[in-house]
This record gives structure tokens, sequence and C-alpha cells, in this order.
């Protein structure tokens, strides 16, 4: 049977969708719509789980065995993903899926073309998935619903770590110097005094006591009403193999076999899976079959957690021999023949709302070249293309190139490292501005940075009483000059309930204000003049007893250059984000002191 995987178009701006086709149905209007598998690309999950699938990929976590194999695969530069340049790094990215069970029901018209999606090949180079078109790989499965990721059971185990130890071949005459009695355990002798007859007898024998004994107990009567039910339940193999390891333990007496088939409770009643389980949990694994197919762990996980995985794989395999299992492998083939095989697609050649017209960007120059001062390319830097691409948002008005875009549709990312992704050399560098915009109209930024929110935290009452409550443990003074420190919220709210119904009978002290007296502030100041400001040397640096503030020399990043009107930009009005503005004081006790504070933007 083919599997076909195919991109989908959910959005015109959006990366395509890729999905696996199950089965095609045509709907009650006429349409055609695929029952696919979703496909998730690394943009579409969290960083914290994309951080999990590196580890997973690098082998961080693993066994000793298992780092042991790891350094082996590492010996082999065409298998390590380190040594690949960083664009190839990037490029590999955008070719890894996560596998998903949720299925979703899509139009067959939003069908954009096919793809190759195999699950990670160990003993093949990773650049061999770049040097294939439309091609990609899993290894991980992702649950859209429990935000997880699991590694899928189907690893393909290649290579001489993974085959057992042959020995060498014995000479004709070479004994074995291995104990055979403690590799293997006989259970059954072919050259028993016995004839096949006479084992026959004997099996016809086990089978009437099965079902003799099926007659005696009241759950396999209600299970097995019938007779024919209960000779047909007694015939399986569970009672055969039973029977002759009977004959084996009595030396093949068929005597004292016979006696201990039928001991002095009761005839002995042997039951398999098949018997065992109940008719609800043969509906729950048939359901559980049909949504995961031979996936066992997740059918024992989601539909049978009371059922060991031994006992769920062993009844699966009488199931199959079952009536039951043949009608429906019957009914399924009749409804794969009525179900549409193949759907024309045609080609989609309505334009895209992303396309760029003439009358959008600036007039092109000779052969397709853009002046100038144009945008280039988000991606390859490019000026020159037959078609253009809005990318973005739309305030910052980049655009892609006829190349780019179809990768970045196809692939779901730029060909080159962005700048959250590293360092990418581009052309024309200094034209751009800090924030990866272009200049324009003489060196003025096309879009000014916007200003950052504001926002109000309100404390709530509970914490303005810990905050008297709780001084000790808070120390507001000194978490106000280590804002970096850890503070224990826990502990704090715990203190603050045990000390809050005694807090009321004791009222805040107040501290009390010594204030000096006129006279003596007078005397002070008579006793203490202001000095008068020097004007410091031109030319010169100026020292530190100077009561004029220094006025801050850093490197300020001038997005633009003043008007005509001198209006002042957004960095002189608010400053550079992470420097601190030093203002400079007169200390209290020595005149000639000076104290330097920072402005605390946080309290608790």
């Amino acid at each position: 049977e083919s599997v076909y995987y195919v991109y989908f178009e959910n959005s015109s701006s959006n990366p395509l969708l890729i999905r696996r086709i199950e089965e095609l149905n045509k709907t009650a209007n006429g349409n055609v719509e695929a029952k696919v598998v979703c496909f998730y690309r690394r943009r579409d999950i969290s960083s914290t789980l994309i951080a999990l699938a590196d580890k997973h990929a690098l082998g961080s976590g693993c066994c000793a065995g298992q780092s042991a194999q790891l350094e082996e695969e590492m010996e082999n530069p065409e298998l390590n993903p380190v040594d690949l340049p960083e664009k190839q790094k990037h490029q590999l990215r955008h070719r890894e899926l996560f596998l998903s069970r949720q299925l979703e029901s899509l139009p067959a018209t939003h069908i954009r073309g096919k793809c190759c999606v195999t699950l990670l090949n160990e003993t093949e180079a990773l650049k061999s998935y770049l040097d294939r078109e439309d091609a990609f790989f899993y290894s991980l499965v992702y649950d859209p619903q429990q935000k997880t990721l699991l590694a899928d059971k189907g690893e393909i185990r290649v290579g001489n770590k993974y085959q057992a130890d042959i020995t060498d071949f014995l000479r004709e005459g070479e004994e074995d110097g291995r104990d055979l009695a403690k590799l293997e355990e006989k259970v059954w002798d072919p050259s028993s005094p016995l004839t096949e007859k006479q084992i026959d007898q004997f099996l016809v024998v086990a089978r009437s006591v099965g079902t003799f004994a099926r007659a005696l107990d009241c759950s396999s009567s209600v299970r097995q009403p019938s007779l024919h039910m209960s000779a047909a339940a007694a015939s399986r193999d569970i009672t055969l193999f039973h029977a002759m390891d009977t004959l084996d333990k009595t030396g093949y007496d068929m005597t004292r076999a016979i006696a201990a088939l039928v001991p002095q409770g009761g005839p002995v009643l042997c039951r398999d899976e098949m018997e065992e389980w109940s008719a609800s949990e043969a509906n729950l694994f048939e359901e559980a079959l049909e949504k995961y197919g031979k996936d066992f762990t997740d059918i024992q996980q989601d539909f049978l957690p009371w059922k060991t995985l031994t006992s769920i794989i062993e009844y699966y395999y009488m199931w199959k021999t079952t009536d039951r299992y043949v009608q429906q492998k019957r009914l399924k083939a009749a409804e794969a023949e009525s179900k549409l095989k193949q759907v024309y697609i045609p080609n989609y050649n309505k334009p895209n709302p992303n396309q760029l017209s003439g009358n959008s960007v600036k007039p092109a120059g000779v052969g397709g070249q853009t002046p100038g001062l144009g945008r280039a390319c988000e991606s390859c830097y490019t000026t020159s293309s037959y078609q253009w691409y809005s990318w973005g948002p739309p305030n910052m008005q980049c655009r892609l190139c006829a190349s780019c875009w179809t990768y970045w549709k196809k692939y779901g990312g730029l060909k080159m490292p962005t700048r959250l992704d590293g360092a990418r050399p581009g052309p024309n560098r200094n034209n751009m501005s800090p924030h990866s915009v272009p200049m324009r109209h003489g060196g003025s930024p096309k879009f000014a940075v916007k200003t950052r929110q504001a926002f109000y935290l309100q404390t709530t009452q509970v914490s303005r009483s810990a905050r008297r409550v709780c001084q000790d443990i808070i120390r507001p003074r000194f978490l106000a000059r280590h804002p970096y420190l850890p503070l224990n919220t826990a502990q704090i709210k715990q203190e603050c309930a045990l000390r809050l119904p005694d807090e009321p009978k004791k009222p805040s002290p107040l501290k009390p204000v010594e204030r000096k007296s006129l006279e003596s502030v007078v005397r002070y100041l008579e006793a203490h003049p202001c000095p008068p400001k020097p004007d410091p040397p031109r030319g010169q640096m100026v020292t530190t007893g100077s009561l004029t503030p220094i006025k801050s020399t850093g490197n300020i990043l001038n997005n633009g250059s003043p008007t005509i009107l001198g209006k002042r930009t957004y960095e002189q009005h608010n400053g550079i984000d992470g420097e601190t503005v030093e203002v400079l004081l007169r200390g209290k006790g020595k005149p000639d002191e000076l104290h330097v504070f920072a402005d605390l933007s946080q309290g608790f």
C-alpha cells in the first residue's frame, strides 16, 4: 500500500503543513476530503521540548552502554552532526519533523505538492537529507494535547553492535566445552517408548478432561454456554501443551499422566488469554488496535492499564486466529475497494496575496536591479528578483525573493541564520541600524523603535502587611542594595500568617525624629559656606572634587539625526537600555565627599 506525504496550505503567509494521507473521502456535496496524520515542525513546538529533542539527538542522559555506542557513531564524520557547517546545521533543523497521533480532515483542494518523510536512518549521512528536495525526517512523537515528546518505537538497529557474537565452528571430533545442561532445558523426548497413535489418544483424553472441567466451572459455562464452544476452547494449544508436558514429567507413563490430569480436587482446567479476557476487554482491544495499530505500549497505557504487556501481545496473536479477525479483514478489504484511490489536483495558479506589485516597491533599475536605497531580501540579501513577497510583521515591511519565499513555504525557515540563531554575514551592513532595519533618507530609520508598554504593579494588602510584620526576615534595605538575591516567599507567607493574629495587639512603634534647633543649623551654615562652582579648564579631565554633575559620555546609538525643529530622538528622551544613570550628590557629613546612587527601578 502506497503512503503519500503532501504539503497542505492553510494560510498564504504561513509555511505549508506536512501531512500523511490516510484515506480520501467524498462528502455529500461532492467535495473530496483527506483524512491525514499531522506532522509538526520545530517552530510549532515550545522551546523547552525542542531542548529535550536536541538532548535526545546528542545522546545525553544515556547509560554507559549507550554512551559507548554513541562514541562509536561519532567517530564517523558523515554521521556526526557536529562536523557540519553552521549553515547546513541551520538548514538541517528545517528538515526535522515530529510525528503525532492526531488525525484531521482537510480539503483535497488545499494540497500543494508531494514530499518525502522517513524515520531517521542511523546509517545514513545527515547531509543526504539536505541534498534531496522535499525530504524530511523524524525520530520523536509529539503529543499536542499533553505537550510531550516520546521516542518512536521503530528504531532501526543495524550494525555489528546489534548482532550476536557467533562462536567458531567446531571441528570434527571436537567437544563443546560449555555445560549444555545450564544452557537448555529438555521438555520432550522424541525417542520415547510411546507411539504416535498412543500420544494422539492421550491428547484426546486431555481434551475430554478439559471439556468436563469447563462444564464444572461456573464462569466457563457463562462464557461458553454450549458444549460445542467448550470443546473448542478445550482443544486450544494451552491444553495440548500442558498434556504433553505432563506426559514428559511422568516418564511417558500414560496411567500416571492421566491420573495427573484428574487429581483429587477435580480435573485440571487450562485457560489462555483468549479465554481469560471478557467481552468488554476484547471490544476495548479492537478499538485500541483501530486507533494505535500494533503499538502495544500505547494500547496498554490508554485502554488496558490493568493488563500486562505480555498478556496483550499474547492475546493479539490468538485474536488473529479467530473468525472475528477474518471477518473484519474482509470488511476492511471491501471498504478499501469502495474508497477513492486517487484524486486529480490541478495546478494552483492563483496569485499569492503576499506578492508585492510594482506599485508597492520602488521602481527597478536596469536588469531588475533595485536602487541602493531599496530593501534587500531578508534571507539571502539579494537585491534582484523577478518577484518579491512580503514577509514578517506588516510594520517591518520585510520581503523575500522568489527563491527564499519558496524555501520559507516548504521548510518553515530562512536559508541563512537570523540574529536570534547567531550572527550571519551580509552585504551592506554599514547601512543597517542595531535592530537590523535598513537606514534610509540620510541615515534616519524609516520606522522608529516602539516605546515599551507601561505597566502598573499593584501590591496586595497582605503583601503590604508582610513588609511590616516580617521586616526582620525581608530586610528591605538590604534587598534594595542586592536586587538579584532570591527571596523565600513561602517562608514569608507562613511566618506572616503566624504573626498577623498577634500583630494588632502590639501597635508598631513610631520612630522618634530628632530635629535640631534653628539656631544650630544657622551656626553650621555660617561656619561652612558653600564654595563657588569652579569652571573646569577646557581640554582637561574633570576631577571628582567638582560639584558639577558629570554628563555621561557613553556611546549613544542614535538611530536618526535631529530634524530642523530640533526634536530629540527616542534615545535622547529615554536613554539606552541597560545603562545606569549616575547622580552625584553632596554628602551629609563631609562637604567634599561625593556619593554615587543608582535609581532603583524595582522594590519589594
